[in-house]
């Protein structure tokens, strides 16, 4: 009788050694496993911001970008202005890529002439016809900085009077503290050679390219207000 005791109590003690085993084996799982997620979801959240930190969008001030150009003549050079209608522009920095849309109001050429600037949207660019004048950025080269300035080469279709055509726009940025940027970027349009009419005359003799100069005032977006557009 004192040997089955002896035995009761060996088979007693088994089992609560072997249930003590089981739940520190369990809470070394459930523990491995807690620690294991808690360092992979801080990877996974890092692997997504420096996507979201390499794209960086602006949306231009209409009412404060200037759109300006010169045209050389015989007489004199002359001067005028257009206005923007809207823009915006992204850059992603991971691929190099471009995208948006600078659009220019081909019906506010002002050169403070109004007879010259009335041939000029009737005969030359048919703004009535083509009353835009679009910029469409694909692509670009050099470092967009977090602040200072910056100098990028920025590749995309020039569209007027209908037709498009490949451009590359030297552009000359500087980001501000805060939101703010500005941009310069100057290039020639060959009017003439693209299908538009030359004004010139028998006397007035003007050249067959336009300069045009832009200077651009936009603000940076947050990541998710440009995600939204």
């Amino acid at each position: 009788m004192g040997n089955n005791f002896l035995l009761a109590d060996f088979r007693s003690a088994r089992f609560f050694v072997l249930r003590r085993f089981h739940f520190a084996f369990f809470a070394i799982v459930l523990g491995f496993g807690t620690t294991a997620f808690a360092q992979q979801a801080p990877a996974h959240a890092a692997s997504t911001q420096p996507g979201s930190a390499q794209q960086k969008t602006f949306e231009f001030d209409a009412a404060q970008t200037t759109v300006t150009y010169t045209l050389g003549a015989t007489m004199h050079t002359v001067h005028g202005t257009f206005k923007l209608k809207h823009g915006s522009i992204k850059f992603d920095e991971a691929t190099g890529q471009s995208s948006g849309e600078l659009t220019v109001d081909a019906t506010t050429g002002d050169s403070g002439n109004q007879g010259r600037d009335s041939k000029m949207n009737k005969d030359i660019l048919e703004s009535r016809k083509y009353p835009e004048i679009i910029f469409t950025p694909q692509r670009f080269k050099g470092t967009l900085a977090g602040a200072g300035e910056s100098h990028l080469e920025v590749e995309g279709q020039f569209t007027i009077h209908g037709q498009a055509h490949p451009m590359t726009l030297t552009v000359d940025a500087d980001l501000g503290g805060g939101a703010g940027a500005t941009a310069d970027t100057e290039f020639d349009v060959p009017y003439q050679k693209w299908g538009m009419k030359n004004p010139s005359t028998f006397i007035l003799r003007v050249d067959d390219k336009v300069q045009i100069h832009i200077h651009a005032v936009a603000k940076q977006m947050a990541t998710a207000q440009a995600s939204s557009h």
